[in-house]
Formats: C-alpha cells, sequence, structure tokens
C-alpha cells in the first residue's frame, strides 16, 4: 500500500446502495468513511438547492473538509459520491485526485449499479427522506436516462453490478479486490458480471 494508504472512492446512482455497501466496507477494512451527505446535507438544511449559498457552502466545506484529510494519518479512506461523466463533475473527481496526491495514497475507483427498477425500488427505502436523501423514481429515472456514470480514467476502477447481492456480500467483493490491486501492485480494470437483465 502507498504509504498515505488508500482512498476508496465509491460512484453510483442515488439508491443504489452506496453507504450501507460503504459501511460494511469500512467494517471489513478498518477504513474511515465520508459520505458526500455529510458534506451536501449542511447546505441542503439552508438554502434551497438552486440558491448560490448552496453551491458556495458545499465548496467551502469540501475545502475544508478535504484540507484536514490530507493531514490524516495514513489509512483506507471510503468515500461516496453520485458524479457522472460530465465537465463538472469530472473536475469534482479530480479533486480526489489532488487529495491522494496530497496524502501520498492510492486512489481506486468503484462504480455500483444495477438494474433502473430494482434501483427504483431502493430509492423509496425507509429512511431516506429523513436523511436529505432523494425519493423521488421520475428524477431518478431522468438521471438515468440523461447521465451516465463516471468511470474516472487514470486509476483502478472496479464495477460491481449490486442488484442481486447483500451490502455483505458486495462489500467482501470490494474488499477481496481492493486488496488484490494493493497487492498486486498493478492498475487493472475489474468488471463484475452483469445480469442479463441490467443495462449498460
Amino acid at each position: 500500500m502507498a504509504d498515505g494508504g488508500l482512498i476508496i472512492h465509491i460512484n453510483g446512482w442515488p439508491g443504489v446502495g452506496k453507504l450501507t455497501i460503504a459501511r460494511e466496507l469500512a467494517g471489513l477494512m478498518d477504513a474511515r468513511l465520508l459520505d458526500n451527505h455529510t458534506i451536501i446535507n449542511p447546505a441542503e438544511a439552508l438554502f434551497e438547492r438552486r440558491d448560490p449559498l448552496n453551491r458556495s457552502l458545499r465548496k467551502a466545506l469540501r475545502t475544508a473538509i478535504f484540507d484536514h484529510v490530507a493531514r490524516m494519518k495514513p489509512g483506507v479512506l471510503i468515500l461516496t459520491d453520485a458524479i457522472s461523466d460530465d465537465a463538472f463533475d469530472s473536475a469534482l473527481f479530480d479533486q480526489y485526485r489532488e487529495l491522494a496526491q496530497r496524502r501520498g495514497a492510492r486512489l481506486v475507483a468503484v462504480v455500483l449499479d444495477c438494474a433502473p427498477d430494482i434501483n427504483a425500488q431502493r430509492l423509496v427505502a425507509a429512511g431516506r427522506a429523513e436523511k436529505r436523501k432523494l425519493t423521488d423514481p421520475a428524477i431518478l429515472a431522468s438521471l438515468r436516462a440523461d447521465h451516465r456514470l463516471l468511470r474516472a480514467q487514470g486509476v483502478p476502477l472496479i464495477e460491481l453490478d449490486v442488484g442481486a447481492l447483500s451490502p455483505g456480500e458486495a462489500a467482501a467483493i470490494l474488499a477481496e479486490r481492493c486488496k488484490a490491486l494493493v497487492e498486486s501492485d498493478s492498475e487493472p480494470t475489474e468488471s463484475h458480471p452483469q445480469p442479463d437483465d441490467a443495462k449498460p
């Protein structure tokens, strides 16, 4: 492992199960976990999404948090996000690259997905609304139709279809693959077989 440890960036649609799986993975890898809603929710609580103060607060929080994370002791850090392959989100991912460089850490990109109908079912799970998470299936459908999840270039990439997996099973697969990447010190692109009914 790099001197600064390992950063695992988990990307996926809202409702796919990122945080639940990340918590399981953190337990398996003795990792720190920074959920993207830790940064988003304070801004959402105070300002409407379209209010410029929402974005400026999120940016300020992200900068402050990343400055402190850069000085954390070496170890495994897990981050969650929902970002697409457009220019804005690609620039956002560059902040994770910079964070890894500042920590002297290895950065691994993980993309979680599942079939749209399963994603829609998970989106309305109990407790999501109280955590200010997206719960509108129509918005999710629009996101999935109009965007593609970012699959970052230049870093090891693990893709996993979690539609038929429990959070524990998904976390175990991710832990095994992340550890294999670190131990081999190589940068392959890995994919978990997609079910026949899953869309690319």
